[in-house]
């Protein structure tokens, strides 16, 4: 395909009524109340219940979780009518978010799907591949997207049927080798690289990825013969700001003793107040953020890699990046002079 090819049919930023907006406003705001408390407040209330006259409800919920431990490494379990949601839409139309595809990726393969920057919450990320706000479905027309977050999220009551009715999974090599080992082709995981570490890096007007020593996505690919797609999200680090610390001081080990006991980062963020732009708060600024889908790169099968083979692979996914996010900064915002900065 030549060129690239953008559908999306959200109104323009012109015109739009006080109602029109508050919705958005209202899109926007649920993801991130969503993200940080929806997990917390379900798990408090499971156990807030096992002590007063409802205490079945709890029960039952934990015999429901315990029979259905391990959907959300099978795949997990979507429904359509929840991507299609309006609220998703309004969401898409607050920042706006795009999806932009510059090459065919056809449903006769499957597909890894390689995903930079995280940010702080992957907002285009979630958009584009866990909704149908900005129509992946026709844009890639018989693929099936999976976007793979942490495991540890399907502990959390509630919030994990959430997540999985959006199409998320398990990010374990169990999960992954299930989805992509499946007879039906056209399996497309999402896979965000730098994970948590990287949103300790999602600073306004840089473009800093964890990827050096990220090698078990080519691995994956490796195994199954899956073509490895880069994916950039411009715009993904400005819609928050981001208290940042030097690498050698006692709160960035802090940041990152965390992480590798709890699988996530803890980030001090914030963006406007929910009534105000010149206040703090949780509502994300209105930055575009644009997801740039890129040439697919063919990778052999080979049930046990080497390592020059997956050096190999990585050391040309690397580059296919590199040149993705050179091909379109400019058209997004990004300065000419800005170069890509791999960790």
């Amino acid at each position: 395909m030549g060129g690239s090819q953008v559908l999306q049919s959200s109104p323009s930023l012109q015109g739009k009524t006080l109602q029109k907006q508050a919705l958005e406003v209202a899109g926007a705001y649920q993801y991130v109340l969503t993200f940080i408390f929806m997990g917390l407040f379900f798990t408090l209330l499971m156990v807030y219940l096992l002590f007063t006259s409802l205490w079945a409800f709890s029960v039952l919920y934990l015999v429901w979780l315990y029979l259905d431990w391990d959907t959300p490494n099978r795949g997990g379990r979507r429904y359509m009518w929840m991507r299609n949601w309006t609220i998703w839409k309004h969401q898409r139309d607050y920042f706006p978010i795009k999806l932009v595809k510059t090459a065919e990726l056809p449903p006769d393969r499957n597909y890894v799907l390689s995903s930079h920057p995280h940010g702080i919450m992957a907002n285009g990320i979630f958009c584009n591949f866990c909704t149908d706000s900005n129509n992946f479905s026709q844009l890639f027309p018989g693929l099936r997207p999976h976007l793979a977050t942490l495991a540890g999220l399907f502990c959390l009551p509630v919030f994990r049927e959430y997540i999985m009715f959006h199409g998320l999974c398990s990010v374990s090599r169990q999960s992954l080798d299930f989805i992509l080992s499946q007879p039906q082709l056209g399996q497309a995981v999402v896979i965000l690289i730098g994970g948590a570490q990287e949103a300790l890096y999602a600073v306004p007007g840089e473009h800093c990825v964890v990827l050096r020593r990220r090698k078990g996505f080519v691995r994956l690919a490796l195994r199954h013969g899956a073509s490895l797609v880069p994916v950039y999200s411009f715009g993904e680090n400005d819609i928050f700001k981001l208290k940042t610390f030097a690498e050698d001081s006692w709160q960035h080990l802090c940041q990152v003793t965390f992480k590798k006991l709890m699988g996530f980062s803890p980030c001090i963020f914030w963006g406007r107040g929910l009534f105000s732009a010149n206040s703090w708060g949780l509502l994300p600024f209105a930055v575009p953020i644009t997801t740039v889908v890129g040439h697919p790169i063919p990778v052999p099968r080979c049930l046990s890699p080497t390592e020059e083979q997956v050096d190999h692979y990585h050391a040309l996914y690397m580059r296919a990046l590199e040149q993705l996010f050179e091909d379109h900064k400019e058209s997004y915002g990004v300065p000419a002079s800005t170069r890509l900065t791999f960790l």
